[in-house]
């Protein structure tokens, strides 16, 4: 081997010997016995052991929705997928565009597609030879009184050299399909991912336009209660002055006092929630907090409710809340697991190879008789683990069980959100209308009441009165006004509104939609499950 006369190679799995000359070369064994074995392996290979994933059945699915107020919104034609177009607020259409385009968290799931695309890819790699190249130069000089300087019949001047390239190959036959259950696991979490995208993306719409009513809710909030202000401290200015010329006692004066105050206390609470909302909405645009003050900073009125819209039946919401989707996703790609772990029961075939060359001088690298090459079929069980592979496989079966359950209680709970949601909207309309009326009659009771007051026909007290509570019904009703809005949202959002059942793949920004692991990798083409 110092001499570069002779060399002995021994592949990884150290099956078979091959000894290689810089003159000749013997091989161990028939030729006949690796083309067989070669052939019986690739006839195999494309069995995957392992259970075949099938989209559970669920019995606990009604047939239609349990709550009369559906029928109220059932038969609309509005479009799901662009929800909030239908209000018909052109600022409300450009922050979701924002939105869209520049949210971080939307960015973090764009982030996890690539990822769970690369792992797709990396398992997809697993299918083809492993190839690698490698080469090295050796300058050896062995002293003429080592032991081995006699026998090499070198002096220690006379040093000598060895150059030598190697293409090595090493190929996994899959034929048990742990390599097979492997890439359905990672395709089923590429898919899982894009669920996951698809799922912030109806998240973010809703919390957009949930936090836009907010901040034109809060505005309306303090336009009453300014109006109000103004309204009360008009009376002060009135009362002070009768106090004044006697005609009035001290306490008048004192209870509009009270009265303004505690209206005005309501002001800095109301201005509050309003900077909350604005920084939100911010955060949400991905930018930084104040930086869309300027957009929102006009009162313009609140979109108006609408209970026209889309609902599908139960077993449609299935196939388009993302969240549902994800979670079938990924206990398909759990149920490939069990697969890859019940595939190390059996034996592992393998198929190796070398080509060198070999010689003293680099110029001799290409001549005649410097070429050597190996071939290694090689086989790997494990008989005996102590237990281990089965509790693997078990394991992953506990696991497979586990997220069947969640993927039950997913459905559930998309379910009880649309029941819940459409309560909470048909309720919260009648109490809207209710509002109404009381606002329209507060605001009459407080003309009529002042109309008496100033005739000495009630008491100071009841004008008041009356005034507090014009000012807390006009409150409420503008709170039940946006609540009606953020309903309307929600059920959108329980709906999985905010993009198509067409589409065979996310509208991911600066994302390519053509998948390239296809063009890459063999294996299956991964259909979108529906």
């Amino acid at each position: 081997m110092f001499g570069g006369d002779i060399r002995t190679l021994l592949l990884p799995n150290e099956r078979l010997i091959y000894t290689m000359t810089t003159r000749n070369f013997r091989r161990q064994g028939p030729r006949i016995i690796p083309v067989v074995f070669c052939g019986m392996l690739l006839l195999l290979a494309g069995c995957a052991v392992g259970p075949d994933y099938e989209i559970p059945e669920l019995e606990t699915v009604p047939d239609a929705w349990q709550n009369a107020a559906a029928a109220d919104v059932a038969d609309s034609s509005s479009i799901l997928k662009e929800w909030w177009t239908a209000f018909g607020d052109t600022l409300l259409d450009t922050l979701m565009v924002r939105a869209q385009v520049a949210n971080l968290d939307a960015a973090q799931a764009i982030g996890r597609i690539r990822e769970a695309r690369a792992y797709h890819q990396i398992a997809g790699g697993d299918y083809y030879p492993q190839i690698g190249l490698d080469g090295s130069w050796t300058r050896t000089e062995i002293g003429e009184n080592t032991p081995l300087g006699p026998i090499a019949g070198i002096g220690g001047g006379n040093p000598s050299n060895n150059w030598e390239f190697g293409l090595g190959a090493s190929w996994e036959i899959d034929v048990f399909g742990r390599i097979r259950r492997t890439r359905e696991a990672t395709g089923a979490r590429v898919q899982a991912s894009i669920e996951d995208y698809r799922d912030v993306m109806v998240s973010l719409q809703a919390e957009v336009a949930v936090t836009y009513v907010d901040v034109r809710t809060t505005q309306l909030r303090l336009i009453f209660a300014q109006d109000n202000v103004d309204s009360q401290r008009e009376t002060m200015d009135i009362v002070t002055a009768r106090e004044d010329a006697g005609l009035v006692p001290l306490l008048d004066v004192t209870r509009a006092r009270s009265n303004l105050a505690n209206t005005e206390a309501a002001i800095p609470l109301l201005e509050m929630g309003l900077e909350v909302s604005l920084n939100r909405m911010a955060i949400l645009l991905g930018q930084a907090p104040g930086s869309v003050d300027s957009l929102l900073v006009s009162y313009m009125e609140p979109p108006q409710p609408d209970l026209d819209m889309t609902m599908s039946l139960p077993a449609e919401l299935l196939r388009r809340r993302p969240d549902v989707r994800r979670s079938e996703r990924e206990l398909a790609a759990q149920t490939a697991m069990i697969g890859v772990a019940t595939a190390d029961l059996y034996p592992s075939f393998s198929l190796s190879g070398i080509m060198t060359l070999q010689a003293s001088e680099f110029g001799d690298l290409g001549k005649s008789g410097h070429f050597g090459w190996s071939l290694v079929p090689g086989l790997k069980w494990d008989l005996f683990s102590g237990g281990k592979i089965r509790g693997k496989i078990k394991a992953e079966e506990a696991k497979t069980e586990q997220l069947l359950a969640g993927y039950e209680k997913t459905v559930l709970n998309a379910l009880a959100e649309v029941e819940n949601t459409l309560v909470a909207l048909k309720q919260e309309d009648i109490r809207r209308g209710l509002l109404q009326i009381a606002v329209d009659s507060s605001q009459q009771s407080v003309e009529l009441v002042h109309t008496q007051y100033v005739e000495g026909l009630t008491d100071f007290q009841s004008y008041l009165d009356a005034q507090r509570v014009l000012f807390e019904q006009q409150d409420s009703y503008a709170s039940s006004r946006g609540q009606v809005f953020a309903n309307i949202v929600n059920l959108n959002r329980a709906l999985g509104g905010g993009w198509s059942l067409d589409d065979l793949d996310p509208d991911i920004p600066g994302e390519e939609v053509e998948d390239t692991v296809a063009a890459n990798d063999g294996g299956d083409e991964e259909e979108e499950v529906d």
